[in-house]
């Protein structure tokens, strides 16, 4: 073995290597360098690979998404464009042209729309074809729907007598066009898939001076008067108003029948509570054919009680009303059996809306005094005695634009006679006869060939003679001998509400409707200043509120189902 010695006489260790040592340290160093050499394709294979499938990931979002916003659009009834269009136009936008598979599908009817899309992308890989993997196919599929979601709706008419003046701008009159536009409403709410009509009940409460409970209704409040059962009003009292509910045990004035507008008799002409077709409230319903014919039964006739309207609109929301309800639907009458648990409660997430409309404002409410609300009157009749009496009414009527005065005549047959307390025998005067007897006409005590008088006088309650003849008719005909009966019998056989108390009452119950959650959109249609401000007062908020003329009443009613329609993605 060799040293090596430097000149400082430091000894080196041997750095001679066998020929083992080295084939050792080099086949470690080797496989160190192999190792490192995978783990570094390892990694940049996974690398390449995750780059890859988030291109992809990004690229399917990204189509998912425009087509989801796409058939959104495509949905929309109010999208003037076709759905095919649409969808298009948002795939070009996103560079996505030609990736529709197949043509869009569309399912519509008359308020409903479903639009589906189906579409697919390429997306090259740029690591991944190292593996023989060239690209992905992103796909995507898209549906949407403009439906409506549950609601409770009450539609609340004007049918007082000035809705039968011709609109200068619609060529037809008010109520006409109100029918129009109640019509397509109520179309447009309801044509939709039988699974969401059965989500969306109507209920229509027309009103004038009252409004018309319905007999149907009416019969399942256990605490109303029974005066009478020709008619179905009632009379709230103020307190009344301040809140949403009506009760079945609640305490309620039945209004009185009287007529206290025409000159009538035989069956009275305009009483204050409606009876005419139509007039009667449709409660919670989804059967469009029922809700069209009732709006096609409107008359104009009457006063302008909006504070009732509202009254008996929002009762018709409010939960107090469904045993009501549900009794109603049991009993086989117009409210379906899926509706017999409506109204819904508060809150839940079904949406209760109130749409009340007029083109007045709110004017006098009459109500028979209680003396003569029931009881026995001081009248007879007798309606076979011969005895005839003819009257002309005189009327105006708008013509081509321009009042014009008309007159009818009216004869009416049968003896009025009247019990009258005067001093001398002779009490019962004999209306149409002018004379006094002491008896009614038609029954002689005794009878004998003297005295015959065809037919028999029967007494009259005094709801008996209101429901056969007006207060005018009363005072000049059948109290006509008396000098205080034009007072007795006009201004002072009833009470009113006056105008001012009843926009206070308005203002009440909307009031409480809106702090129920219950959204209310007014519609002031050719109305005056005072009562575009009541029905404004009245909305939920000034975007709420429709000042509309002529044609534009449609597209109020249009403008409101659209806002009450929701678009829900469904897939």
């Amino acid at each position: 073995m060799t040293k090596n010695v430097f000149k400082s006489g430091t000894t080196i260790v041997n750095r001679t290597v066998s020929p083992i040592q080295r084939f050792v340290r080099n086949e470690d160093g080797g496989a160190f360098t192999i190792f490192v050499l995978l783990g570094f394709i390892t990694i940049f294979a996974l690398t390449g690979f995750g780059v890859d499938i988030m291109n992809y990931e990004r690229d399917r979002a990204n189509l998912q998404s425009t087509l989801d916003r796409a058939v959104l659009a495509a949905a929309d009834l109010d999208q003037t464009k076709t759905p095919d269009e649409v969808v298009n136009s948002y795939l070009d936008l996103a560079d996505l042209s030609d990736k529709l598979t197949k043509p869009v599908e569309v399912t519509e009817s008359f308020g409903y729309r479903k639009v589906t899309a189906t579409a697919e992308t390429e997306v090259a890989t740029s690591y991944m074809n190292l593996a023989g993997v060239d690209s992905f196919t992103a796909k995507a599929l898209s549906t949407a729907e403009e439906s409506i979601g549950a609601v409770e709706i009450s539609l609340i008419l004007d049918m007082s007598g000035s809705m039968q003046s011709h609109s200068p701008t619609g060529g037809k009159t008010k109520l006409e066009l109100l029918q129009d536009a109640a019509t397509k409403f109520v179309t447009l709410m309801l044509s939709s898939s039988d699974e969401d009509k059965q989500n969306i009940s109507i209920s229509i409460i027309p009103y004038a001076t009252q409004v018309n409970a319905g007999e149907g209704l009416l019969k399942n409040f256990t605490n109303v008067t029974a005066e009478h059962n020709y008619s179905h009003c009632v009379n709230f009292i103020a307190e009344q108003f301040s809140d949403a509910d009506i009760h079945r045990g609640d305490t309620l004035e039945r209004t009185g029948h009287f007529d206290p507008f025409s000159y009538s008799e035989g069956t009275i002409d305009t009483p204050v509570c409606p009876v005419r077709a139509g007039s009667a409230i449709t409660p919670v319903t989804d059967d469009l054919d029922f809700l069209k014919a009732q709006i096609k039964a409107l008359t104009a006739s009457g006063n302008t009680s909006i504070d009732i309207g509202m009254k008996w609109g929002t009762a018709l929301l409010d939960p107090s009303m469904r045993g009501i309800v549900g009794d109603m639907a049991t009993d086989d009458y117009i409210v379906p059996d899926h509706f017999a648990d409506r109204p819904s409660d508060y809150g839940s997430d079904i949406l209760k809306i109130a749409i009340v409309m007029t083109d007045g404002q709110n004017t006098d409410q009459y109500m028979l005094n209680p003396s003569i609300r029931d009881g026995w009157s001081d009248v007879w009749h007798n309606p076979e005695s011969g005895a005839s009496y003819s009257w002309t009414e005189y009327f105006y009527e708008l013509v081509n634009g321009y009042w014009e005065l008309r007159n009818t005549t009216e004869t009416t047959y049968g003896d009025y006679s009247t019990y009258h307390s005067n001093g001398t025998p002779k009490h019962f005067a004999w209306s149409q006869r002018g004379e006094w007897a002491d008896h009614p006409y038609g029954n002689p005590e005794p009878e004998n060939e003297w005295n015959d008088e065809p037919g028999t006088s029967v007494r009259l309650k005094n709801t008996e003679l209101l429901n056969r003849a007006s207060l005018q008719y009363i005072a000049d005909v059948v109290f006509g001998w008396q000098p205080s009966a034009p007072a007795e019998w006009t201004s002072k056989a009833y009470s009113k509400v006056e105008t001012s108390a009843k926009n206070q009452r308005t203002k009440h119950v909307c009031g409480a409707a809106k702090d129920q959650g219950i959204i209310v959109y007014g519609i002031a249609f050719e109305a005056p200043r005072s009562g575009y401000k009541t029905i404004k007062g009245c909305a939920s908020s000034d975007s709420h509120v429709y000042d509309v003329h002529g044609l534009n009443l449609e597209d109020a009613f249009a403008s409101i189902a659209s806002s009450i329609r929701k678009l829900r993605l469904t897939q």
